[in-house]
């Protein structure tokens, strides 16, 4: 959980926040997301989403879409020393990652946003958070 600011270099290099970094045991699966992000998983958490994609009917044109666009998309990567990860190219061009990013806690994966395109997310969605609560079924705090 949470949300942290942090540049990306020229080579594609982000430091992921060690709050986040200290359940990733040395790596995590970053993939295309949802809403023009990234999103990003634990070993741990990766391979049962996998798997939940994998078990849908592949003979539905939208389930092979799915798969294709998640999967091909995704890469391992590996903490380096200073706590960044480098972020392949094709990954960076889907997300718009250029220099400012955030980093966002997402209940069972994170996310990385161009700052950008979250502040515009943000801004466009923040008034309506009361709304979106109620409109969920089942949910009640």
């Amino acid at each position: 959980m949470g949300e942290f600011r942090h540049s990306i270099d020229a080579k594609g290099r982000l430091t992921i926040p060690s709050k986040i970094r200290n359940q990733c045991q040395g790596s995590i699966f970053v993939a295309r997301g949802f809403d023009g992000c990234l999103a990003f998983y634990t070993k741990e958490e990766w391979e049962p989403f996998c798997q939940k994609l994998l078990a849908l009917p592949s003979n539905k044109k939208e389930v092979r879409k799915a798969i294709r666009f998640t999967i091909s998309s995704a890469s391992e990567c590996e903490f380096d020393k200073l706590g960044r990860i480098n972020i392949p190219t094709n990954l960076r061009t889907l997300a718009g990652l250029e220099k400012e990013c955030v980093i966002i806690g997402a209940g069972n994966h994170g996310e990385i946003w161009s700052q950008e395109k979250w502040d515009q997310y943000y801004n466009d969605n923040q008034d309506g958070y009361d709304d979106i609560l109620e409109s969920l079924d089942d949910f009640s705090l």
